[in-house]
This record gives structure tokens, sequence and C-alpha cells, in this order.
């Protein structure tokens, strides 16, 4: 397969490397992007690529939380230009939407309202797309918190748990909720723990550690003992997990400590137990 200067830009946008690396990588592959990638991050490219978007994006994602807080719902709705995002008519329109994000279940949205968003399409001028919509209720003692960032850019909805109903107005546990939602905006954990990764993600990545270190070992002339190997593979993979695992990664406001100490301590506080049940995060276009 001929690899094209696209082909080498793409990677390129993609990883931040250089051409003559780039253009390698995709010649070992036969074009492959997703393998090119791999084979970077093998060799110890410090790489968190991901495919660019085809199609820019914008629009506004919005939130609405229930006045007792035991529901929430987000919506993300799309425009072609940022100068429509600021337009005061479309921000109007997606409150209007907002309102209704309690009555509808998670992805059950877009055709509840298309006829709103076709006539809306036809006022302002430019194609509106109303992309998706997600639900969330207690189940049981707790509440769901919401948080949008970057006016709109990216949203969070997240419930949390916990075993005394008058916890849930503490101001503890009201700022802790409020945390934990930034949290999820800022660091964008792909998982709430590390039960929730799928075997897959892990053994690929454990694939890369191996060949990393066979390669530094190879640079160096040396060769570490397999029982070596494991001992800091598992250390690795802990690093992996707290990388990507909502409960394991550093608090923004205070790295060194993570999410699950930092829940204990609240909880502690309150004298309940707190636990996350579940999130949800929006980002436009993503």
């Amino acid at each position: 397969m001929a690899i094209t200067t696209a082909m080498i830009k793409e990677l390129r946008d993609a990883t931040s490397l250089g051409i003559a690396d780039c253009k390698k990588a995709l010649e070992e592959t036969g074009g492959d992007f997703d393998a090119a990638v791999k084979i970077l991050r093998e060799k110890g490219a410090a790489v968190a690529a991901k495919r660019a978007s085809k199609e820019a994006k914008e629009g506004m994602v919005a939130a609405l939380v229930a006045d007792d807080a035991k529901s929430a719902g987000m919506i993300e709705v799309n425009c072609e230009t940022d100068f429509v995002t600021r337009n005061e008519d479309f921000q109007a329109f997606v409150e209007e939407l907002r309102g209704e994000a309690l009555n509808f279940e998670t992805d059950a949205m877009a055709a509840g309202v298309a006829d709103k968003v076709e006539d809306k399409m036809g006022t302002i001028g430019e194609k509106i797309q109303f992309r998706r919509n997600v639900k969330l209720a207690v189940d049981g003692i707790g509440s769901v918190a919401s948080y949008i960032h970057m006016g709109g850019k990216v949203g969070v909805l997240l419930e949390l748990g916990c075993e005394k109903e008058e916890t849930i107005a503490n101001p503890v546990y009201q700022e802790l909720a409020k945390d934990l939602t930034l949290h999820v905006a800022a660091a964008a954990p792909e998982f709430l723990n590390r039960d929730e990764v799928p075997s897959e993600k892990v053994e690929e990545e454990q694939d890369i550690m191996r060949t990393q270190m066979k390669t530094e070992d190879e640079e160096k002339g040396k060769s570490r003992p397999e029982e070596m190997i494991e001992k800091i593979l598992i250390g690795k993979t802990n690093k992996f997990f707290s990388q990507i695992c909502f409960l394991e990664q550093g608090f923004v406001k205070e790295d060194k400590v993570s999410i699950t100490d930092l829940i204990a301590e609240k909880g502690k506080e309150l004298g309940d137990t707190i636990t996350v049940k579940q999130y949800v995060r929006y980002q436009l276009g993503a």
C-alpha cells in the first residue's frame, strides 16, 4: 500500500512525532493507522494518540438536575459553527431542550424533539443536530450531581450513594459531590474502577510494556530476569489503572490523594459510607 502525505500528516497530528518516524511506522504496518500508533508506543514514544475527528463539531452540552436531586438529565446539541454556538437564539433553544431532559430516558430524546430541531434549523439557517442524551436516576439512598465546564464544552453527571438520607443535605457531602464532578470533567477517566477495564485492553497495554522493557534491555546490552520483569509489570499496570480509572486517579485539587481515599475521608467525617455508583462525561463533539 502506498503511503501518502495525507496519511503521514494524520499520524503526525495524532502523535506529534516527526515525519520520518510516522512514515516508517506506516510502512511497517502497511498503512494501518492504529497499528502504526502501537509501533510508535512500543518504541518508547510518549504518545497519547487519538484519531483526529474528521468533522469539527460546535454546540453545547447542558444538564438539568431534579429539585430533589434524585434524577438528572444531560444533552448535547451540535451546530456547524462557533458563531451559532454564541448566538442567543441557539443558546435559548438549548436551554429549552435542557428543560425537557428529565422527560426522556437515555438515547430516547432525539426522536422526541426532532420537529423542534428542524424548525430551529429553518430559523437559524444552519444545520443543528440533537446528538445524544442521558438520564440518571438514584438507586437507593443518594443523589445525582452535575457540572458543566467551559461554557458547555464538557458536561458531567454523577450518582453518589450513601446509607443515611440526612447525609445528602450535609455541606460536606454536597461539596464532595461537586468536587467529584469537577474531577471527572478535568481528568476524563475512562472507567469507574479496574474491574470495568476490558481484559483485552489490559493485555494489550502489558504487551506494550514488555516490548518497551525488552527494547531498553537490548539498548543497554543486558537481560533482566523474568521474575524482575513481572514485578515491574505489576507496578506499571497499577500505574496504568491509576491513569484511566476514576477511583484510582489522584484528585485534581490534590493529586497525592486518590479519589478512593478522598471519598473514605469524607465518609468518615460524615459518619457514613459514600460510594460512586456511576458517572457520565460528555465532551462536545467527542
